[in-house]
């Protein structure tokens, strides 16, 4: 057992994040925080199909968009709650999560299912709301997925990591579906292979955290080494930029070709920068690396401006 962590807390434990709230303000900090709202901006990853297509597609796209959005922040929250009622007894032994509300006592399990239930119920009607069924297909998959990685795949090596990203691609293709901007061959590679690698560092970080504990919260853990996910981690990072620079080459437009060339080079500086922190931050979310770093802000930033410059110069 590793030692100098925190002993976990008692059945009925008070979560930190809603003490000093009276019953009902409680009640709501308890399933806002299960909602994970720093896990929202991921659902931003709706955009990266217009983005890449730069178009909004059908008219008024940019609402629609906004629609998928909330739609998948809806879907992802209700795979939270599921998850936390189903993992709750062995998020109490866990050092962070077992400050989780269903884990500690603050919100109730049939609570949380049934918040559940009604979130699955406001995404899945999403896309027939604004008529596109490839958004509430999209969702479905997700939701699909998300259960089966919840109650089995999660304990399958390798699988679970392809579950997990499949995840963010699952969003991408929603946003396109919503907007009506069809995704390229190239853009599906590019964003598989990221979010495969964002899943591999959070396993990295989780296994430098926890440790020789690591196996006992999550048991697939027990078959990856902290050097295969680094290793895993620099191949998936280079074969990103390959297959993004062999897209850049693809362009038709001489202009935009050049942009979208010389943009891989913030990417992979990003890449670079992010494999650095991931591997001396385990006590950090991944998100917090991705938006939080002032140096990787910059290689983001600066490769967004040269890819939004390279999508201007092919219009």
């Amino acid at each position: 057992m590793t030692t100098g962590l925190p002993a976990p807390p008692a059945a009925g434990a008070t979560d930190v994040t809603a003490a000093g709230y009276r019953a009902p303000a409680r009640w709501l900090v308890a399933v806002v925080t299960t909602a994970r709202p720093r896990q929202w901006p991921k659902n931003l990853l709706v955009f990266a199909a217009p983005l890449a297509g730069a178009s909004l597609g059908r008219p008024d796209g940019l609402a629609y968009a906004l629609v998928a959005v909330a739609a998948f922040t809806a879907a992802a929250s209700a795979v939270y709650f599921v998850n936390d009622v189903l993992d709750a007894e062995r998020d109490r032994r866990h050092p962070y999560k077992r400050n989780r509300p269903v884990a500690a006592g603050t919100l109730p399990a049939a609570h949380a299912l049934a918040v559940a239930a009604a979130c699955v119920v406001a995404a899945a009607a999403a896309g027939f709301w604004i008529g596109e069924p490839g958004l509430s297909a999209a969702i479905g998959g997700y939701l699909a997925a998300s259960l089966a990685y919840t109650l089995w795949l999660k304990h399958v090596p390798v699988l679970e990591l392809l579950f997990v990203a499949s995840g963010f691609v699952l969003r991408a293709l929603g946003g396109a579906a919503a907007t009506g901007v069809p995704p390229s061959g190239w853009f599906l590679l590019v964003c598989s292979l990221g979010a495969l690698m964002v899943a591999v560092a959070k396993r990295s970080m989780e296994l430098a955290m926890l440790g020789a504990d690591a196996a006992r919260h999550r048991p697939a853990m027990r078959w990856y080494t902290a050097r295969s996910l680094r290793l895993s981690q620099r191949l998936l990072s280079v074969a990103m930029v390959a297959s993004y620079v062999l897209w850049a080459a693809g362009e038709r437009s001489g202009w935009a070709r050049d942009w979208h060339l010389v943009s891989a080079l913030p990417l992979a500086a990003a890449l670079v920068r992010f494999g650095r922190l991931s591997a001396g931050a385990a006590s950090r979310p991944v998100e917090d690396l991705i938006a939080r770093d002032p140096v990787m802000a910059c290689f983001e930033v600066t490769w967004l401006v040269m890819f939004a410059a390279g999508l201007g110069a092919g219009l």
